[in-house]
């Protein structure tokens, strides 16, 4: 792994396109519930949009663990 490929997967994020295709919602409404809460866009999120959060938080989490071992690994190389 050289540095181009560390720091893309470091610096790779969660768009809104995978929050909603992991709450079965479109990015629209994505928008509408994380607008503020007195706006006339705002709408209600979806029910157990935390179980999303939390899918989508463990998947980033575990991947950048992935990369501090890989990391890591070549540099005691």
């Amino acid at each position: 792994m050289n540095f181009r490929q560390a720091t893309d997967a470091l610096l790779e994020s969660v768009t809104l396109e995978d929050l909603a295709n992991a709450m079965g919602i479109s990015i629209q409404a994505v928008r509408q519930a994380r607008a503020a809460e007195g706006s006339k866009a705002h709408r209600s999120p979806p029910p157990d949009w935390d179980g999303a959060v939390i899918q989508l938080a463990q998947a980033r989490a575990k991947a950048l663990s992935a990369l501090a071992r890989q990391v890591s690994r070549k540099r005691w190389i």
